[in-house]
């Protein structure tokens, strides 16, 4: 096991058991191979942790015990995902949704890696080549249990920073897709053979289901940066009276279809725009469009052929242009994913955004993770996710 060197100004962070494994806190960076385990040590040779290393846009690695006679093997790995499980057994127990997140990396102890469970089909993010070195281990945890239908796996990583677009399948038997799971009663059509996404992001359920039994009843929903619909179909079974959903994506229209159909609403009577929502705000302002609820959930980074979005810099712009299309007294269900910043900042660019316009809200629910979405405590931006439901005034 080779030592690594802590940083006298980084020792503290280790002390208190930050597991995260940051390049500049280390010496001789350069000499290490993806999925070397690694021992931290400070500038003493006191012990601080053991890890593995595993390079991602994140750090260079993650600690994976803090204790200095705990072996890193299979043991630890199973013990980690077997705790796992277990603090889910509710889930798996829920009739009404299927879908959910089985293992969340370093807030299950095993940073950089991912387990989403579909109805008895397993899928396993990769997020570096080190932590991929582990699959084995990983796998036989699985096998022991035994109890699915198939696994996938999705390598979140890459030299370019793009997705390896191979063949997800693992083993078991191979699916038919789509294969509709259940989330709160809604039905959602998911791939686990296409491409990094599966069709429906887990981390939102919370919100969906407050859109459906809280705020969509007999009410115009527009759903910005839509994907596949999944917000849009929310607010329709929550009886709203028309849903609009609005992607630059081509594919976004195919997919929100599909994802009404599975779930018996007319997709002819909703509206389904393949549109730069920046542009669509224009479009909606020109005709004198109002919603009663805006859904704002964009990516933390976009590109398109006329401009780049960055979450951090321009969702003020996206809280003003929605204050523009919105009725008086309606609702803009304001989110981020972005890890960068947290809830405290996140309400300061949205109040920045109705000063500028000078319009007075109010707040009237929030929104972090999901119970099974599980947070290190010690790693404050692994609980990325902010929802702020606004009310105008």
């Amino acid at each position: 096991m080779k030592k690594l060197k802590v940083k006298q100004n980084y020792v503290k962070n280790f002390k208190n058991q930050t597991p995260l494994i940051l390049s500049e806190a280390v010496d001789n960076t350069k000499q290490l191979n993806e999925g070397e385990i690694i021992e931290l040590v400070d500038p003493r040779g006191g012990f601080l942790g053991k890890g593995y290393v595993g390079f991602q846009n994140k750090g260079m690695g993650w600690v994976l015990t803090f204790k200095e006679n705990q072996p890193i093997d299979q043991v630890l790995f199973k013990q980690k995902i077997l705790t796992a499980l277990n603090k889910r057994t509710s889930y798996y127990q829920d009739e009404m949704t299927n879908a959910f997140r089985i293992f969340n990396g370093e807030g299950d102890g095993i940073g950089g890696l991912i387990i989403d469970y579909f109805d008895g089909y397993y899928v396993i993010q990769w997020y570096s080549e080190g932590i991929y070195q582990f699959k084995e281990w990983v796998l036989e945890v699985f096998e022991e249990l035994g109890d699915y239908r198939a696994i996938y796996e999705k390598k979140r990583f890459d030299t370019k920073g793009k997705y390896i677009n191979d063949d997800d399948f693992v083993r078991g038997e191979r699916g038919e897709f789509p294969i509709i799971v259940q989330e709160n009663g809604m039905n959602y059509a998911v791939y686990l053979n296409d491409g990094a996404m599966v069709g429906i992001f887990l981390d939102q359920r919370d919100v969906r289901k407050a859109l459906r039994d809280k705020y969509a009843w007999d009410k115009h929903v527009l759903n910005t940066f839509s994907y596949t619909g999944a917000f849009s179909v929310a607010a329709a079974l929550g009886g709203a009276n028309k849903t609009t959903s609005v992607d630059l994506a081509k594919r976004s229209k195919a997919k929100t279809i599909e994802q009404f159909s599975v779930n018996g609403i007319d997709f002819e009577q909703q509206d389904i725009i393949v549109m730069d929502v920046f542009d669509y705000f224009n479009y909606a302002k020109r005709k004198n469009l109002r919603f009663d609820v805006v859904v704002l959930d964009p990516p933390s980074f976009a590109r398109s052929k006329k401009r780049t979005f960055r979450t951090a810099k321009d969702y003020p712009e996206l809280i003003k242009n929605s204050i523009d299309i919105v009725e008086k007294d309606g609702m803009i269900i304001a989110s981020t994913n972005t890890a960068s910043f947290g809830m405290k900042k996140f309400k300061e660019m949205i109040d920045r955004g109705f000063k500028d316009k000078n319009k007075k809200y109010t707040i009237v629910e929030e929104f972090t993770l999901p119970g099974d979405f599980m947070v290190n405590n010690r790693y404050k931006q692994g609980d990325y996710l902010k929802v702020v439901v606004l009310q105008l005034k």
